[in-house]
């Protein structure tokens, strides 16, 4: 039988339309057995039902969007699969898309979710948004920003975020301790909140103690391998006074791991490095890297949770700024120094 309908399970299982339609979304007045015995024959027969014909009638798809700026990036990839994971157990799936750091592309990817008729949207970046954009966002569904928001969004946005202020504090504190004074930050983005908050907590740290550090600036829209790479060469091909680096991501400390190698340059025996996302890679043997968690896991749960409550009360005037606090996880990557060193 192709292209079944309930009429057609309804006619094997010798019921009603409407005692099949009560069977399939768990509608009291049926007895246990007879849903059992109809849920049996639409597995036996192939019946699948009609998703987006009972979401028109439900009102409610149970699928939340979510707009990530790349899945390649380890970060936001370990991101949405913990988000997805979490919305699954709580009876939701994912929606995944790729804004590619680009704000045309994100607006019509928006328009995108909408016309699905997804129940919520996550947006995981980073960016600069100005407040109008994020305004017409928030006003057309459930909608949480993953990142920080302009000041004069709070009025109207629900966000949730790592606190990267703390989180460029405790970096700069753990290479303040180790003995380090000439340090590297590499990796820098004008353009990204995020890393406008880890360069504000790194410096205030560094200042109080007196101290500058040499920043390297990423002039990319986004934070990758190859761009750590390209930074770290112009650095390394000539001598350096630094004794530690701090790299504002996983990924640019990867790059900065590589250029290293080409240029014998040992970490942590003549650069330590400390690195900010505790992506999966930063943990395999050979790369090791001491660096800030974001604690995705925390983030991931507290936006779907946030997601839930949104979903359920609609006409909440209230919003919410969420902070979830760093944390430090230390591996092979920075050594302390001793006195002549």
């Amino acid at each position: 039988m192709g292209n079944l309908t309930i009429k057609d399970i309804a006619k094997v299982a010798g019921v009603s339309y409407s005692t099949v339609s009560r069977a399939l979304s768990g509608a009291p007045g049926i007895s246990s057995a007879t849903r059992e015995r109809i849920l049996k024959i639409c597995d036996e027969k192939g019946y699948r039902a009609n998703a987006l014909a009972r979401s028109l009638i439900n009102k409610k798809t149970n699928v939340l969007g979510l707009i990530v700026p790349e899945v390649t990036n380890p970060f936001y990839s370990e991101l949405s699969l913990e988000i997805e994971t979490y919305a699954r157990e709580l009876g939701y799936n994912i929606m995944l898309c790729n804004s590619l750091n680009d704000h045309e592309r994100t607006d019509e990817l928006f328009n995108f979710l909408l016309s699905h008729r997804v129940d919520g949207i996550l947006h995981a970046s980073s960016r600069i948004y100005s407040a109008d954009m994020l305004k017409n966002y928030s006003s057309s569904i459930p909608f949480i920003l993953i990142g920080t928001a302009p000041a004069e969004c709070n009025s109207i946005l629900n966000t949730i975020s790592t606190d990267n202020y703390e989180g460029g504090r405790i970096a700069a504190k753990y290479l303040l301790s180790l003995g380090h004074r000439d340090i590297f930050y590499m990796g820098y983005r004008k353009g990204s909140t995020s890393h406008q908050l880890r360069l504000l907590g790194f410096n205030s740290v560094m200042e109080n103690a007196g101290l500058k550090p040499v920043i390297l600036e990423n002039p990319s829209n986004g934070s990758s391998i190859s761009r750590g790479y390209d930074l770290c060469r112009k650095i390394f091909s000539k001598p350096f006074r630094q004794t530690a680096m701090f790299a504002a991501t996983d990924s640019m400390a990867l790059g900065a791991l590589q250029a290293a190698e080409e240029y014998h340059i040992s970490i942590p025996g003549d650069l330590s490095l400390l690195s900010y996302d505790n992506t999966i890679f930063s943990s395999l043997p050979g790369i090791s890297l001491s660096t800030v968690d974001q604690r995705k896991q925390a983030l991931a749960h507290a936006a779907v949770d946030l997601m839930m409550h949104l979903i359920e009360h609609p006409y909440n005037d209230q919003h919410t700024h969420q902070l979830i606090s760093p944390s430090l996880v230390l591996r092979n990557s920075c050594r302390e120094l001793t006195s002549g060193t």
